[in-house]
C-alpha cells in the first residue's frame, strides 16, 4: 500500500505540483492546513483536499487551525459531514486494510496557539493511543526526533518518546509543525520517523510530499524524500 504523507500546507495547498500528489491508497495531512484557523480557510482546503486522487485521506489540525478547537463543536462536525470522503483525527484513530492509524493534534506549549498542552496535561492524550498502533500521526514532533528549529531548541513532545518503548508493532510516527525538520530520521526499533512539512521556516513553498510503500508483512520502501 503506498502513502502519501503531507504537513504545514498553511493555505498554500494549491502551489503543490500535482505532479507529486498523483494519487494511490493514502494520504495523511498531519495539521497546519491554515494560517489563522478561520473556516473559510478550512473550507477552502477541505474542498481541495477532498478533491485529491486518492482511496483514503487523514487529516488531523496543528495549532495554526483554531477552527477545530472551537467550542462549538457542532460547527466543526457541521463542516466536516460535508466532506465524507475525509477522516478527521482527533485523539482518535482508524483502521484501513489492516494498518491501525491514530491522530492527535496536540503538542507541548508553543505560543498559546491551538492544540496547545502545558506540562504533564498532553499525556492524558498519549495514552489514548492504542498499543498496537501501527501509524501515529502527531502535529508535533516526539523530542529527539526532527524536532530542532533554526535556533537549535529541541521542540518535541518528551512525554511522547518516553512511551514508544510501549507501542508493540509502531511502525512510521509523522508530523509537522517544526518546517525547518523536514525530512526522516533513520528507523529507530522498526519505526520510521517523518516529517512531512511542505513549506519551509520561511512559509515558502520548498519540499516535496513524502511518498513511501506500506508493504507486506509492515516492510517499508523508501519513495521519494528530499534530504536536507
Amino acid at each position: 500500500m503506498n502513502i502519501t504523507f503531507i504537513s504545514d500546507t498553511h493555505n498554500q495547498h494549491n502551489l503543490i505540483p500535482m505532479d507529486y500528489l498523483s494519487g494511490g491508497d493514502i494520504i495523511i495531512h498531519s495539521g497546519d492546513m491554515t494560517s489563522r484557523g478561520h473556516e473559510y480557510e478550512v473550507t477552502a482546503f477541505l474542498n481541495w483536499y477532498s478533491q485529491l486522487p486518492y482511496t483514503h485521506k487523514i487529516l488531523i489540525a496543528g495549532n495554526h487551525d483554531f477552527f477545530f478547537e472551537r467550542p462549538d463543536k457542532k460547527m466543526v462536525t457541521k463542516l466536516l459531514s460535508k466532506y465524507p470522503n475525509i477522516t478527521y483525527l482527533n485523539d482518535s484513530g482508524v483502521e484501513i486494510e489492516g494498518i491501525k492509524i491514530w491522530g492527535s493534534p496536540v503538542q507541548p506549549y508553543f505560543g498559546g496557539w491551538a492544540f496547545n498542552r502545558i506540562g504533564e496535561d498532553i499525556k492524558k492524550h498519549w495514552d489514548l493511543i492504542p498499543k498496537d498502533t501501527n501509524i501515529i500521526v502527531t502535529h508535533g514532533p516526539i523530542f529527539g526526533y526532527l524536532d530542532i528549529t533554526l535556533e537549535g531548541d529541541r521542540t518535541g513532545c518528551e512525554y511522547l518518546r518516553e512511551m514508544l518503548p510501549t507501542f508493540t508493532d509502531l511502525k512510521i510516527h509523522v508530523c509537522g509543525h517544526i518546517h525547518e525538520s523536514y525530512g526522516y530520521h533513520e528507523f529507530v526499533d522498526g519505526t520510521l520517523f517523518l516529517n512531512a512539512s511542505v513549506l519551509n521556516r520561511r512559509y515558502v513553498m520548498q519540499n516535496r510530499p513524502i511518498f513511501l510503500e506500506y508493504g507486506n508483512n509492515s516492510s517499508l520502501e523508501l519513495g521519494y524524500i528530499k534530504k536536507k
